[in-house]
């Protein structure tokens, strides 16, 4: 065989092997950021497949005390509440009973922290962000967040009922979010709306009747209500691009994330969400929408 043929034939194999070791890199990388569905199916997710933290238990965990409308009386364990119903009904399509969900109390900043977790997955509305993902898993979102919009105690925008009756109102924001381009492209008010630098500005604007209403998150709209600005209300809710995500929280790389992934999809499929987000970040959050 001569020199050159010998350089070829082993040039061509050098190739191979390489095209080869890209397309293995490729089906590892597409198998890891695969959806659920794509890999998992229900009856890989039962309670005798899933590696709990206790056998024959899913442990749950949130902060303490836990809040309305998440959580009801302090009491993750009644199912009372947006969070409490939500990972209940995780639990059952994972075939866990009530009985079977264990609760444990999970600083929220501890959540996200890297290592070892006690509990298969958390709620405690935390937010789904890029740093978080590189030490913890996130299932897909079981809630996107609204804008709320809070007016002060007494004010003429009580008991409305729709976007347009915003449209002369003067609006309230901080500059930089989301809200701000809510505020600009759903309510669209005759006047532009008044930018602050930051959150507090903003309440401190409403307190002070600056402003006839702020435009925020709406779980930030309701924590401003029930625990900053006394006697204020939230006139409505309306969905917008851009809102916080939430996810269950899981330890990185987890045997269960996909399983709960899949719930979470199934949930949102059937329209059992829809349900529980509307009784309690809704009716019993006292937001209600605005058309």
């Amino acid at each position: 065989m001569s020199r050159t043929r010998l350089v070829s034939i082993l040039l061509a194999l050098f190739a191979t092997a390489l095209v080869a070791g890209c397309g293995s890199d490729d089906s590892s990388s597409d198998e890891s950021t695969g959806t659920a569905t794509a890999s998992v199916t229900a009856a890989d997710c039962t309670p005798e497949n899933l590696g709990t933290f206790k056998d024959g238990v899913l442990t749950v965990g949130t902060d303490s005390p836990a809040y309305p409308p998440y959580f009801e009386d302090d009491d993750p364990t009644n199912g009372k509440g947006f969070e409490s119903a939500v990972a209940y009904a995780v639990a059952e399509q994972l075939g866990f009973s009530r009985s079977e969900v264990e609760w444990t109390t999970v600083p929220f900043n501890s959540s996200y922290a890297p290592g070892p977790k006690k509990f298969d997955f958390d709620v405690n509305q935390i937010s789904i962000t890029p740093a978080r993902e590189k030490v913890v898993d996130f299932s897909k979102p079981y809630y996107t967040a609204s804008q709320g919009v809070l007016v002060a105690k007494g004010s003429d925008l009580e008991g409305i009922t729709s976007l347009d009756e915003l449209k002369d109102a003067e609006i309230g924001v901080q500059i930089g979010t989301t809200s701000l381009e809510a505020v600009s492209d759903e309510i669209d008010p005759s006047t532009e709306p008044k930018v602050f630098d930051n959150s507090n500005d903003v309440v401190a604007a409403l307190k002070a009747g600056q402003v006839d209403a702020v435009v925020v998150d709406l779980p930030q709209a309701i924590y401003l209500r029930d625990a900053i600005v006394p006697g204020s209300s939230v006139v409505g809710q309306f969905e917008a691009p851009g809102g916080d995500e939430w996810g269950a929280l899981l330890a990185k790389d987890s045997d269960l994330t996909q399983c709960v992934d899949l719930a979470v999809q199934t949930l949102t499929d059937d329209g059992t969400l829809e349900e529980i987000t509307t009784q309690w970040m809704s009716d019993a959050a006292s937001a209600p929408e605005l058309n």
